[in-house]
C-alpha cells in the first residue's frame, strides 16, 4: 500500500486522471435508473486522497474547472434564465425555490447549532452536497478551508437520490395530468386547390389566415414544383405544400384550399429539393432569422430548424447558433451556394472562439472581484457568483459586434463536463485524508442531515409551486431538478413527465438558485467570523 501511496504522490497528473477515469466509469453504473455520473469522481477521488495523503494538488486548477463550469452553464441558459425572472411563471418558479433554498438553510444552520459532532463549516459542506451544488462547495472552501468538502462528499448522492425518490413516490401516488407533448418534427401535406372562394388569392393573402406555424412553402403548377412567392395567384388545379409542426392543426388548415393528394410534391425533385445544413458560418450564426438574406436567384425557402435533439418554431425572431441543423427547399443546383452561405461544416460546428471566452471570463472575475459594502458587515465580492452573472447576461446577448459569445451546444457540454469533472476530483483528492476518519465517526449523522435538507428542498418547492401557484407538475419537476441542481434528477423528471416543460423549469431555476446557493454560504461566512 504505502508503494501504492508514494507512486501516487511523485504523479499527481497521473492520479488526476485516474481518477477521473475510474470516476466515469463507476457513474455510468445504473441501478434503477439511478446513476451518480460525474459525481462518482468526487468518491474515487477521495479514495485516491485517502491512500496518497501526501498527494497535493493545486488550487488553482479545481478553481479552473468549476471557472469552466459555470461560464459554460451561463452560456447555454443566459436566455432562459432572464425569461425566469420577467415572465409570470418564472416568477413563482423562482419564488417557490426560493423559499425551498432558504428553508434548507435554515435547517442547516439549526443543525450546525443543536447538533453535537457537527460545526458549520461541515454543516455548510452538507448543504452544498445536498444541493449537489459543487459551486456553494467552492465558496464555503474559500470561508472555511477544507472541512466543508467532507459534509459535501457525504451528502452528495443523498442530494442525487431522495429527489428522484419523492418526485417518482408523487408520479406514482397522484398519476398528474401532463402538459401537451410539444410537437417536433416536421409535417407536411399535399392539397389540391379547388374551394372556389381561394382561386385568384395571393399567397400572401392565404398565408394570413393560417394559424401561427404553418405557412405554404411550395406551389406546384404545370407539373413544376415552384418555391412559394408571395404575389403568386392562386388557380385552380394547383398543389399547394403546406408545412408546420403541428399535423393535426396542419390536417385541418388544409382542408380549406381543397382536398389532401399526398405523393407527387414530395417524388417529384426535379425542380425543388430539401437538404438540411449546419451553421458553422461566423456570418450566420448569430443573426436571427429576420435578418437573414438568401439572395433571391437561390429560389431556397426555410422549412426547418433543429438544435441539439429539439425542433424549433421559426419566428422572426429566432436566432441562429454554431451546431444548429436548418432545412431547406431550394433547387438542387441551388445546393452549393447553400452550403457556402451556412458554412455546412460539422468540424465547424465544434469550434469555439477562444477570445470571446477570453474576454467574458475576464468580465466575470473583475466583477465577481468587486468588494460590496454591507451595511454592519462589512464587504462582500461575488466570485464565481459574479462571473456566473456576467455569463448569463453574455449568454442572453448571443452576439455583440465581433464577440460571438454562444458556443456550439456539444462544445458547451464538453467545456462545462469537463470542468466540473476537474473540479471534483481535486476537492476529491485534497480531502481524501481527513473524509475516512470523520466518516467512522459521523457518517450516519451526515448522511440524516443531508436527507433532511434535501427533502425539504424538494418538498417545500412541490408544496408551493403546486398547491399555492398551480403550476403543471411537468414544469414543478423540472423546478425541483433546477433548485436541487443535479443533471441526474432532470433525466428522471424527463422520463416522468415527457414534455419539454421539465427542461424549460430547469434551465430558469438552476441558474438563479446556483447563484443564491453561493451568496447564502458566503454570507453566512461573512456572519460566522
Amino acid at each position: 500500500m504505502s508503494e501504492i501511496s508514494a507512486f501516487l504522490t511523485g504523479q499527481p497528473l497521473l492520479a488526476l486522471f485516474l481518477t477521473i477515469a475510474i470516476g466515469y466509469l463507476l457513474g455510468a453504473v445504473s441501478v434503477k435508473g439511478l446513476s451518480l455520473g460525474s459525481g462518482a469522481v468526487l468518491f474515487v477521488g477521495l479514495a485516491v486522497g485517502a491512500a496518497a495523503p501526501k498527494l497535493v494538488l493545486p488550487g488553482l486548477m479545481g478553481n479552473l474547472g468549476l471557472l469552466l463550469f459555470l461560464y459554460g452553464v451561463g452560456i447555454a441558459y443566459g436566455a432562459q434564465f432572464f425569461r425566469g425572472l420577467t415572465t409570470a411563471e418564472g416568477m413563482k418558479a423562482n419564488l417557490a425555490a426560493l423559499i425551498a433554498v432558504g428553508a434548507a438553510l435554515g435547517l442547516t444552520l439549526a443543525a450546525a447549532h443543536w447538533l453535537p459532532g457537527i460545526d458549520l463549516p461541515h454543516a455548510l459542506g452538507a448543504f452544498a452536497g445536498a444541493g449537489t451544488s459543487t459551486a456553494a462547495l467552492q465558496a464555503a472552501l474559500a470561508v472555511f478551508g477544507a472541512a466543508p468538502a467532507t459534509g459535501y462528499s457525504m451528502a452528495y448522492p443523498i442530494g442525487v437520490a431522495v429527489p428522484i425518490l419523492l418526485l417518482g413516490l408523487y408520479n406514482a401516488w397522484r398519476k398528474p395530468r401532463l402538459s401537451a407533448v410539444t410537437p417536433a418534427a416536421l409535417h407536411v401535406e399535399e392539397i389540391d386547390v379547388t374551394e372556389f372562394y381561394v382561386i385568384g388569392m395571393t399567397l400572401a393573402a392565404a398565408a394570413r389566415s393560417l394559424p401561427a406555424g404553418i405557412s405554404i412553402v411550395a406551389i406546384r403548377r404545370g407539373h413544376h414544383n415552384l418555391v412559394a412567392e408571395d404575389s403568386m395567384c392562386l388557380e385552380r388545379d394547383d398543389v399547394l405544400l403546406v408545412a408546420g409542426n403541428d399535423s393535426a392543426l396542419l390536417h385541418d388548415v388544409a382542408t380549406r384550399f381543397g382536398p389532401a393528394h399526398p405523393g407527387r410534391m414530395v417524388h417529384d425533385r426535379k425542380d425543388l429539393d430539401y437538404e438540411r445544413f449546419f451553421i458553422s458560418s461566423a456570418a450566420v450564426a448569430g443573426l436571427r432569422l429576420g435578418q437573414l438574406q438568401i439572395p433571391e436567384e437561390l429560389q431556397a425557402r426555410i422549412l426547418h430548424l433543429r438544435r441539439a435533439d429539439a425542433d424549433l418554431h421559426l419566428t422572426p425572431q429566432r436566432m441562429l447558433e454554431f451546431g444548429d441543423r436548418i432545412g431547406v427547399l431550394a433547387p438542387r443546383a441551388s445546393f452549393p451556394a447553400l452550403r457556402k452561405l451556412f458554412g455546412d461544416s460539422v468540424r465547424g460546428t465544434g469550434e469555439i472562439s477562444y477570445l470571446s471566452i477570453g474576454v467574458g471570463v475576464t468580465l466575470g472575475l473583475a466583477f465577481g472581484a468587486i468588494h460590496w459594502p454591507l451595511p454592519l458587515l462589512g464587504h462582500l465580492s461575488l466570485g464565481f457568483a459574479g462571473l456566473l452573472l456576467v455569463a448569463l447576461l453574455l449568454g442572453r446577448q448571443r452576439r455583440t459586434g465581433m464577440f460571438q459569445w454562444a458556443m456550439p451546444i456539444s462544445a458547451n457540454l464538453v467545456l462545462r463536463n469537463f470542468g466540473l469533472t476537474l473540479f471534483l476530483a481535486v476537492v476529491g483528492i485534497s480531502s481524501g485524508a481527513t473524509f475516512a476518519a470523520t466518516f467512522a465517526e459521523s457518517g450516519m449523522l451526515y448522511l440524516l442531515l443531508g436527507s433532511a435538507i434535501v427533502s425539504v428542498m424538494v418538498i417545500v418547492t412541490m408544496l408551493v409551486a403546486l398547491a399555492v401557484f398551480r403550476l403543471p407538475f411537468d414544469s414543478v419537476a423540472g423546478i425541483v431538478a433546477g433548485a436541487t441542481g443535479n443533471p441526474a434528477i432532470l433525466a428522471f423528471a424527463n422520463r416522468i413527465a415527457p414534455t419539454d416543460r421539465p427542461d424549460v423549469g430547469y434551465a430558469m431555476i438552476f441558474p438563479s438558485m446556483t447563484v443564491l446557493k453561493i451568496l447564502l454560504v458566503q454570507l453566512v461566512g461573512i456572519l460566522a467570523q
